[in-house]
C-alpha cells in the first residue's frame, strides 16, 4: 500500500493501472478522464484546509478526506468540515470503475467505459461519453449527461437531470421537485425509459423512429403531445397519455403528481435541443 498526504498543489503518477477510483471531496472541482493509457495520474492544482489523503491499495486508488466516508455520504452535513476546498484532476484507464462523492463541488467524468457512480449533496455533475452503467444521486445538485450509452439511474430531491444524445441504454429517474429533460438519439434498440417525479416537470424528446409502448400520467399537471399515434384521456384533473410508437417493443413510462409532462418529436436531421429549448417546446401543444 502506498499513501500520500496532499497539503499543497502537487502532481502524482501511478505506475500500476487501478481497477477502481474513489474520490470524496468538499467544495472545489473534480475532473476525471478515462484514457487508453495503462497508468493513472493525479494533479491537485489548489487545496485549502485539511490535507487530502491519497492511497493506492490492491488496485483501488482513493483521493479523499479521512472524515468524509462513503457510507451515509448524502447525510454528511458537519458545518466544521465545509471549511475546505480542492481542485483535482485525474486521468485513469477507461476500464476503471469510478466512484465520486462531492459536497458543494462540481464534478465532471468523461471517457469511462466501466461503472460510474456519483453522489452529490450539492454542486453540479457533468457526465460525457460514458458507456458503462451510470448511477447519479443528488440532494440539490443538477446532473447533465451527454452521449451516455450505458444504463442511467438517477435519484434526486430537487436537482435537475438533463440527458442529451442518450441512445443505447435505459434511463430510470426519480425526483421530488427536480425536472427531468431527456433528448434521445436515434437507435435501433427499443426505448427503455422510466421517470417519476412529484412536482418536477418532465420533457421527453424522441427521435424517429421510436419503438416503445407509452404510458404517461399526471394527477393534476398538464400533458402535451406531438405524436398522433398516442391518445390522451381525462379532461379534469388526472390525465393519461398512452399508445404505441413503432413495434412497441420498448417501454416509456413517466408519471408525476403535479408537474407538467411534454412528449416532443425531433424532426429528422435536427440537432439536439438545449435544455431551455426543450422546456420551451413543451408548451406548444399543452392540453
Amino acid at each position: 500500500m502506498s499513501e500520500w498526504s496532499i497539503t499543497e498543489p502537487r502532481k502524482l503518477a501511478f505506475d500500476d493501472a487501478p481497477t477502481a477510483l474513489h474520490v470524496r471531496v468538499v467544495n472545489g472541482t473534480v475532473n476525471v478522464v478515462g484514457t487508453e493509457e495503462g497508468s493513472a495520474r493525479l494533479e491537485v492544482t489548489r487545496i485549502e484546509g485539511p490535507p487530502l489523503k491519497v492511497s493506492d491499495e490492491d488496485g483501488v486508488l482513493t483521493v479523499a478526506y479521512e472524515d468524509l466516508p462513503w457510507k451515509g455520504f448524502l447525510k454528511w452535513l458537519d458545518p466544521r468540515g465545509w471549511r475546505r476546498s480542492a481542485d483535482i484532476s485525474l486521468a485513469v484507464p477507461s476500464h476503471t470503475r469510478v466512484r465520486i462523492g462531492v459536497v458543494a463541488a462540481s464534478a465532471t467524468v468523461s471517457g469511462v467505459r466501466a461503472t460510474t457512480e456519483v453522489r452529490g449533496v450539492s454542486g453540479d455533475t457533468t457526465l460525457v461519453a460514458l458507456s458503462g452503467p451510470v448511477t447519479a444521486e443528488t440532494v440539490s445538485g443538477n446532473v447533465e449527461t451527454q452521449r451516455v450509452t450505458g444504463d442511467l439511474t438517477f435519484q434526486s430531491v430537487s436537482g435537475d437531470l438533463t440527458v442529451m444524445e442518450g441512445a443505447e441504454g435505459s434511463v430510470t429517474a426519480e425526483s421530488v421537485n427536480g425536472s427531468v429533460v431527456v433528448d434521445l438519439d436515434r437507435s435501433q434498440r427499443p426505448a427503455q425509459i422510466g421517470i417519476n417525479t412529484v412536482s418536477g416537470e418532465i420533457a421527453l424528446r424522441l427521435a424517429e423512429p421510436t419503438d416503445a409502448e407509452v404510458e404517461i400520467g399526471t394527477t393534476s399537471g398538464t400533458v402535451s403531445n406531438a405524436f398522433d399515434e398516442l391518445r390522451i384521456s381525462g379532461t379534469w384533473g388526472a390525465k393519461r397519455l398512452s399508445g404505441r410508437l413503432g413495434p412497441g417493443r420498448g417501454r416509456l413510462r413517466a408519471t408525476t403528481v403535479s408537474g407538467p409532462i411534454a412528449l416532443l418529436r425531433r424532426p429528422a436531421g435536427e440537432d439536439f435541443a438545449t435544455p431551455s429549448a426543450a422546456r420551451t417546446a413543451r408548451d406548444r401543444k399543452a392540453v
